[in-house]
């Protein structure tokens, strides 16, 4: 784990340098588990995240804006009637524990003086946010609830006096000696790094294995120094966030990890570096959750379709026999006189051959010749018949297979937000049923929200995410004679450049964002074609988000992370 014990103790230095003494302006909940807190400090607004999240579990500022829910979760709601507008005195940790502490004060509804305290504990799956009025040390909510049939040493919940995770017993690395770390360890036993972890709090797997990495030929003289200098640095807060990329991994830490052998990237803060790292991932994390029943819809629904090409093209393989059934329709009628009721089989002159063959037509004995050969030229009506159903059979489900390949990319890149409208789409194309009809109407008359991004010239770029999105943005909201991208027969986003005539400069950069918000995210020398809005159409009762265009040029760019967040960060910087 990144966010172990050593990098708490790091972090809550880093808040308590920025938001100490600040007021508590604006508490907000927009998932499930996460919680912001906006705290006015030194003439700035400040944006603290405290997130209880299973997997992404981490306190930090962030400058990541997400949408609140229309009405705030009960734990929200008590917050923002216990802290807002208090002052937050200060936050400290738990020993060295994965728990900061904030102390909070204000004054309550009678004008007392009140003092509470908000206590983030980062434990994986236990992970929680608890309020507390420090006064009686009595849990007033937390963000989960935990009774004692889940947790025999404590229960979380409103009433109960609030007792901290139990003690691990294990040393504190900032007392220890080279002594203290050689008793902790029996070289003969190997796994050095699980056993630093075994004797010393705070200390994750991620740091344990850059000691004994940076120790060297790890022995009793190396091994103390490495672990000891760590420690040391951290200590006078030597400290240089990182993340450390290995091409299939990436790591955060509070330097770089020399032992992953990548490449490493610096940052000016830790809350900085933690933007970077969590960028996207918590938020797909949390899309995978809302809309695992949508995916799972939709990759059936497209194999559903590719399955039934496969025997529609049985079929219209089955359906060429036509010209056959014509060709003996029609020697049969030549060699009338020859043929005789009763006649299982004839054998005549095949004139089509030009080689002067014969050739044999199965009869019915229980037909006339006339008969039978009416039965070939009605099997030869109908295979034609058959096989021009089938062409357009087969052409309405290859449009199904690109249209539910579309929505499979918009789900890769949806926000929350995104997965709702892609709902609404499918209910509206009748593919699956409304959820709360209520609200249909007001869904369908609301404007879709577009993603905003600033180049580095100052011009907007408006990206839409879903078909919605897509189609608003580019029939209705962009003006003629602006610049449209998309990936060249690649499924995305459309991108709307809102400039007559953008610099090169603007274009490659809404090429990015192109590049990145389609199926091609991972590739390189992504082709994405752009033109005027003008040569964009939609043909009548096309699927939504697919149009035609013409008069385009093509560039070739290689999606960029960071150039999004780049652009992403001008938008807010305006």
């Amino acid at each position: 784990m990144s966010f172990d014990g050593l990098f708490t103790r790091a972090m809550t230095g880093e808040l308590a340098k920025t938001i100490s003494g600040g007021r508590i302006n604006k508490v907000q909940q927009p998932f499930k588990n996460e919680i912001i807190l906006v705290i006015r400090a030194n003439g700035t607004n400040h944006r603290l995240l405290l997130s209880a999240h299973p997997s992404y579990g981490r306190v930090q500022l962030t400058g990541e804006f997400h949408e609140n829910p229309s009405e705030p979760p009960m734990f929200c709601m008590l917050l923002r009637k216990h802290i807002e507008g208090y002052i937050l005195e200060g936050v400290r940790q738990s020993g060295t524990d994965r728990i900061l502490i904030f102390e909070i004060k204000g004054r309550n509804e009678i004008g007392d003086v009140s003092y509470k305290q908000l206590i983030v504990e980062i434990m994986g799956k236990h992970s929680n946010i608890i309020l507390v009025d420090k006064s009686r040390g009595i849990i007033l909510d937390s963000i989960k609830h935990v009774s004692f049939a889940v947790n025999t040493h404590r229960a979380v919940l409103p009433g109960q006096t609030y007792i901290a995770p139990p003690e691990q017993h294990k040393q504190d690395p900032f007392s220890a000696t080279a002594e203290d770390v050689l008793q902790a360890i029996d070289f003969n036993s190997g796994k050095l790094d699980k056993q630093l972890v075994d004797a010393f709090s705070g200390v994750s797997p991620l740091f344990s294995r850059e000691a004994v990495f940076r120790s060297g030929l790890a022995n009793r003289a190396t091994l103390p120094n490495a672990f000891l200098s760590m420690i040391e640095d951290l200590r006078q807060n030597k400290i240089e966030a990182a993340i450390t990329s290995t091409g299939s991994k990436d790591a955060f830490y509070l330097f770089p990890l020399l032992h992953l052998k990548g490449e490493s990237k610096t940052f000016g803060s830790l809350s900085e570096m933690l933007d970077r790292f969590y960028f996207g991932k918590a938020e797909r994390d949390r899309v995978k959750q809302r809309a695992g029943d949508l995916d799972r819809f939709i990759a059936n629904e497209k194999e559903k379709n590719e399955k039934k090409i496969e025997k529609l093209r049985k079929t219209m393989k089955d359906a060429e026999k036509a010209d056959q059934y014509q060709k003996f329709g029609e020697l049969l009628t030549a060699n009338m006189h020859a043929a005789k009721k009763g006649m299982k089989e004839i054998e005549v002159l095949d004139y089509y051959d030009e080689n002067g063959g014969t050739a044999v037509i199965p009869l019915d004995p229980q037909k006339t010749p006339p008969e039978n050969a009416q039965k070939y030229f009605s099997r030869y009506q109908k295979a034609k018949n058959a096989v021009l159903a089938v062409q357009e059979q087969i052409k309405i489900a290859e449009n199904e297979v690109v249209y539910f390949d579309s929505l499979l990319q918009q789900l890769d890149s949806a926000s929350p937000r995104d997965i709702e409208e892609i709902r609404e789409e499918l209910a509206e194309g009748g593919y699956i049923r409304q959820r709360n009809r209520k609200n249909v109407r007001k869904q369908q008359n609301a404007k879709p929200v577009l993603d905003v991004y600033t180049a580095s010239d100052g011009t907007e770029i408006l990206v839409g995410k879903n078909n919605k999105q897509n189609d608003y943005l580019t029939t209705k909201l962009a003006g003629r004679d602006e610049l449209w991208l998309h990936t060249k027969d690649i499924p995305g986003s459309h991108v709307v450049i809102r400039h007559k005539d953008p610099s090169d400069d603007t274009i490659r950069e809404a090429a990015i964002l192109a590049a990145y918000f389609s199926k091609a995210r991972n590739s390189s020398s992504v082709p994405v074609d752009y033109t005027r809005v003008r040569h964009v159409k939609k043909p009548s009762g096309a699927k939504p988000g697919f149009v035609i265009y013409d008069s385009q040029k093509t560039a070739y760019v290689t999606p960029e992370e960071e150039m999004i967040l780049s652009l992403r960060q001008n938008s807010r910087n305006k």
